[in-house]
């Protein structure tokens, strides 16, 4: 178990806070409590939890509400959230789940359940940063191949200048002396070998780029959104309960 996980306890009855404080702190998570709606949005700024276990049912402001801020909140708006609640009703749980909360547990609760609960969502938001951290490195990837598409573009049209100017020095050493036609022929090869040269790699790194974005594209075909991604893992949980 991750000892770092930091987790906010929010409810209004003490007697489940001191619980959840007491066992979660053996397990090896950090703990923060709160009894009220509002001293929630204020411990989210100050210690930033990795999960939030929430009572709907609190002064100040109920669960549902407080998931709705901080689900709109781009800073807040992936910290897992479970919802304890005494609402047992099938529509209270949709409410919950379309809100964006990650779990739904009807009270009275078994710590055993919880805890099952806490690791899988915890687990479940590891993959999604692992998954977005992915497709970022991807999008540099995409990005760079891009730039080196536009250079080689560039490269290309400089050696043609290169071709250009050999060329021409070949014309004219053509027209002077000997020796002179000796040495600066000594003086050219070199440059035109380089100029091969560079043409051939530059002609194996264009067939290389191209051939990675096709199968970009092809990767992309096949693959599963965040967002769907997401909605298809709260739909197995929701489906458990």
């Amino acid at each position: 178990m991750n000892t770092q996980k930091k987790i906010l306890i929010a409810d209004d009855e003490t007697v489940n806070l001191d619980f959840f404080e007491v066992m979660l702190s053996k397990l090896g998570f950090v703990v923060e409590k709160c009894d009220n709606g509002l001293d929630v949005l204020e411990k989210v700024k100050k210690f930033y939890p990795d999960l939030i276990l929430l009572d709907n049912i609190m002064p100040g402001l109920t669960g549902f509400e407080i998931t709705k801020i901080l689900k709109k909140d781009p800073n807040y708006k992936d910290i897992s959230i479970i919802m304890l609640s005494a609402l047992d009703d099938v529509k209270d749980k949709v409410a919950g789940f379309e809100l964006g909360v990650d779990d739904y547990i009807t009270k009275p609760f078994n710590f055993s359940e919880v805890l099952a609960r806490i690791n899988a969502v915890l687990r479940n938001r590891a993959l999604f940063d692992q998954i977005k951290v992915r497709e970022k490195r991807l999008a540099l990837a995409e990005e760079l191949n891009k730039e080196l598409k536009e250079n080689l573009t560039v490269f290309i049209g400089s050696i043609e200048e290169l071709d250009k100017a050999v060329a021409m020095i070949c014309e004219n050493v053509e027209k002077g002396e000997a020796l002179n036609k000796e040495a600066l022929m000594n003086q050219i090869k070199p440059a035109s070998d380089s100029i091969l040269s560079v043409r051939k790699h530059i002609a194996a790194l264009d067939a290389r780029i191209e051939k990675t974005i096709n199968e970009w594209d092809n990767l992309k075909k096949d693959e599963i959104g965040l967002p769907v991604l997401e909605n298809q893992i709260r739909k197995l949980l929701h489906q458990e309960q």
